[in-house]
Formats: structure tokens, C-alpha cells, sequence
């Protein structure tokens, strides 16, 4: 499949989870968790220590401090609502699934096919002076420092002590074809899509 395809399918499925009504969120996450443990886990466990207290405030701070119904009636003073609990849920099941499926995205895409494919998406928009080769590049520099920065990293680059000791990276990225396999692929989700929103109606 085209690289350039495979990312705005991947984009669009990131859309429609944030969408999704908790019954079909909580299908789509044990999907996306499934895949994630099958095809990319040792990035996806990897990814998930990064978010895990980012995970962990969502849990307390919707469970803690949404007003509702008292989960624990006995101890009302300590107890979370219900309507916090089931918005914590709703929230981290989001990040979760989308981090997984940033993990699975860059395991199934090497560096030269993701900068090739970020580029066969932005190239369009060329026409209006936007550089889309560079912003290619900068957005796969981008991902690939959130994923291997050490954790006190953040506070050199802060201070301005992240330069590249005089030696520049060259990145590649491939030039793919579209062939008739990525139409057909097109088409099957666009039907898909189509048939979705109108049951969600």
C-alpha cells in the first residue's frame, strides 16, 4: 500500500476515535491494543511509559473532580463520581488508542517510506508556498526525538544544549507509485465511511 495512503487512513481512523460512542471507543481500543501486542509491542510499551502519567492525571483529575454521583455511597467525602469515571475512561481510552497506533504506524512505515509518505500528502499543498518536503522531515525528526529523548532531555533542549555536535543528518525518504491496489483500498474507505456515518445517524 502507498505510504501517502496508508498515513491518511491511519489519520482518518485517529479522527473518527475520537468520535466513537463509549461502547464502540471501548471495541476500538481492545482492537487497537490486540494489534498493537501483535504487530508493534516492544514501541507501543515503549510509547505507553511516556504517557503513563499523562494517562494517570486524566484518570484523577476527571474521576476526582467531575461532579455526579457518589461511586463509593458510603464514603462520599473520598469517592469519585460515577460521571467522572466514566469520562476518565472515555479520555485515557483515546490517548491509549491513539498512542498504539502511533506505535504501530512507525514500526509499519521506515523512515524513508513515513518522510515519503508525509510528503505525497503535502505536496499539494506546494501551491500555496507551503514547504512540504521540510515540514516532511521536521515532522518524522519531531516523532522520532518524542520516542528516544531520554527523560531529562527535555530540560537540555529547553536550555539550548541539543546541537548536533557538527554533523548533519541526511534523510531520504522514497518516491512511491500509486497503483491500482491503493484505488481499490480508497474506495473500500470510502465506503466503509460512508456506511458508518450513516448509522451513526
Amino acid at each position: 500500500m502507498h505510504s501517502g495512503l496508508l498515513i491518511a487512513l491511519w489519520t482518518a481512523f485517529v479522527v473518527v476515535l475520537q468520535f466513537l460512542s463509549p461502547k464502540a471507543l471501548m471495541f476500538a481500543v481492545f482492537a487497537c491494543v490486540f494489534a498493537a501486542w501483535r504487530f508493534s509491542p516492544s514501541r507501543s510499551m515503549r510509547l505507553l511509559r511516556r504517557v503513563r502519567f499523562l494517562i494517570l492525571a486524566i484518570l484523577v483529575l476527571f474521576a476526582g473532580f467531575t461532579p455526579g454521583e457518589a461511586l463509593l455511597p458510603a464514603f462520599p467525602e473520598i469517592s469519585p463520581s460515577r460521571e467522572g469515571v466514566t469520562m476518565a475512561a472515555e479520555h485515557a481510552g483515546r490517548l491509549l488508542g491513539v498512542v498504539l497506533c502511533v506505535a504501530m504506524l512507525m514500526d509499519a512505515l521506515p523512515v524513508r517510506r513515513l518522510v515519503g509518505g508525509l510528503h505525497a500528502l503535502l505536496r499539494p499543498f506546494g501551491c500555496v508556498g507551503l514547504p512540504s518536503e521540510r515540514l516532511a522531515v521536521r515532522l518524522v525528526l519531531v516523532l522520532r526525538y518524542v520516542e528516544s529523548a531520554a527523560p531529562g532531555d527535555w530540560r537540555s533542549w529547553l536550555e539550548g544544549d541539543h546541537a548536533d555536535g557538527g554533523g548533519a543528518e541526511v534523510i531520504a525518504f522514497t518516491r512511491e507509485t500509486f497503483a491500482w491496489s491503493d484505488l481499490v483500498a480508497m474506495l473500500v474507505a470510502v465506503v466503509v465511511a460512508a456506511i458508518w456515518f450513516g448509522v451513526a445517524r
